[in-house]
């Protein structure tokens, strides 16, 4: 069994390179954020073309998660209870699997840094760590359900220096401060393994690499795409790794995708 996510930016836009990795592929359930539409303006004729449905929560312009699943699919939650937000930033699902029905969430925590005129405004990290207190309290109910569950997506957080390029550059960002750091840290203590640095623990693993400054080239990188497996997702991992092919096409998203299978 494959899984996947992948920060899309703009799924209208990708779909190309999008439908291609699926061909080449074929994860049974790939996350996707960034979608950046509506539900309706979605491209459901065409992933379902490419065997796959899909569950939706869009907004426009912004934000907007995914579930793709080779397999029948039901939403079992449309942002995270109890938190009201404006934007469309976490959708779970459950879905059967060749390892049977596991849920599974398309996550895309909030940013977090100021605005560029008004560095100053803290407002948006407060959101971030709002949102992160959320999604602790949903990770606990899951994990109370003692099923598989993977929560897959851009959780824009950088764990360790060993997470990005030049971690001396990054320790006001939003994206490093201790608070968020802490906090991404306790989804672990509550039980989440991170798939990928369990089977890579000196690996950078870098799945963000910006537009600008030839940073792909220069593997200027950083890792905030993230698969967190509960304890019986996590005792059937066998591989995890990040697929550069993604960021490496035309018209590329800024992201790549991170991949586990599971036997």
């Amino acid at each position: 069994m494959l899984v996947a996510t992948y920060n899309v930016n703009s799924v209208n836009a990708r779909l190309e390179n999008l439908t291609a990795w699926l061909a080449q592929n074929q994860p049974d359930i790939l996350f996707l954020q960034e979608i950046k539409c509506e539900s309706n303006a979605f491209p459901f004729f065409e992933l379902r073309a490419a065997g796959y449905e899909a569950a939706v929560l869009g907004q426009k312009s912004y934000n907007g998660v995914a579930v793709l699943s080779r397999n029948k699919i039901s939403v079992r939650q449309e942002g995270l209870p109890g938190f009201e937000d404006g934007g469309a930033r976490y959708l779970e699902v459950e879905t059967e699997t060749s390892r049977g029905r596991y849920i599974a969430a398309s996550v895309y925590l909030p940013n977090g840094n100021p605005p560029y005129n008004d560095p100053d405004d803290d407002s948006r990290y407060a959101y971030k760590l709002r949102w992160m207190d959320g999604l602790l309290v949903r990770a606990r109910a899951l994990l109370e359900l003692r099923r598989p569950v993977v929560l897959g997506g851009d959780f824009n957080v950088i764990m360790t220096d060993m997470d990005v390029y030049a971690p001396e550059d990054f320790q006001r960002n939003a994206l490093f401060r201790p608070e968020v750091r802490q906090k991404l840290a306790a989804l672990q203590y509550l039980g989440f393994y991170d798939a990928f640095r369990s089977l890579h623990p000196q690996m950078p693993g870098y799945t963000y690499w910006d537009y600008a400054g030839a940073a792909l080239a220069r593997d200027f990188g950083m890792r905030i795409d993230y698969l967190f497996l509960s304890p019986d997702a996590a005792d059937c991992l066998k591989n995890c790794d990040v697929d550069k092919a993604p960021r490496m096409n035309v018209k590329p998203s800024d992201h790549t995708v991170l991949k586990a299978e599971f036997v």
